[in-house]
C-alpha cells in the first residue's frame, strides 16, 4: 500500500540484441543528448549516440551480468553484451552516473534528447535536420 503523497518511480526495461543480457532503470533521467563525437559514432557505428544521463545505482543487470563485455574500466568505460556486442551503456563521471543507450530500451523513456553535442566531430555525411540546439563540444561548453 503506498501513503499519501508518495510516488511510485515508473522502472523501464532494456536488453541486447540477443536477449542474454536484460536490465532495469528508473524512469529518472537527468539528462538525454545525442552524441555526435568520433568515440560514440565507432561505438555505435551510426551517427550519433542517443543517450540518456541517470545515477548508476539507478541501472541494476537483471540478467546475464555475467556476459557482460568492459571497455575501458569498470568505472569508467563502454558496457557490452559479450555474446551480441549490443552497446549498452558507458559508465562516466567518476563512476557515479551512466548514459544508457537510448536504442536498448525495451519500455519508453519520458524524457527525450534536448539537443546535440560534438557536433564539431559529426559525421560529414550526416545532416542535422531537427531544432534542437547544437553544441561544437559538451553542452553549455560553447
Amino acid at each position: 500500500m503506498t501513503s499519501p503523497g508518495t510516488t511510485t518511480v515508473r522502472s523501464l526495461a532494456g536488453k541486447c540484441l540477443c536477449g542474454a543480457v536484460h536490465y532495469t532503470v528508473a524512469d529518472e533521467f537527468t539528462y538525454a543528448l545525442n552524441c555526435h563525437c568520433a568515440d560514440c559514432r565507432r561505438a555505435t557505428g551510426s551517427a550519433f549516440k542517443p543517450f540518456a544521463g541517470i545515477e548508476r545505482h539507478k541501472l541494476a543487470i537483471t540478467q546475464g551480468a555475467d556476459t557482460l563485455l568492459i571497455h575501458g574500466e569498470e568505472d569508467a568505460g563502454d558496457i557490452h553484451c559479450g555474446k551480441c556486442g549490443s552497446f549498452l551503456y558507458s559508465v562516466v563521471r567518476d563512476g557515479m552516473f551512466v548514459h544508457v543507450t537510448l536504442g536498448t530500451l525495451v519500455d519508453d523513456p519520458s524524457i527525450r534528447p534536448s539537443a546535440h553535442i560534438f557536433v564539431g566531430s559529426k559525421a560529414p555525411w550526416f545532416a542535422i535536420n531537427d531544432d534542437l540546439p547544437q553544441h561544437q563540444g559538451h553542452a553549455g561548453a560553447d
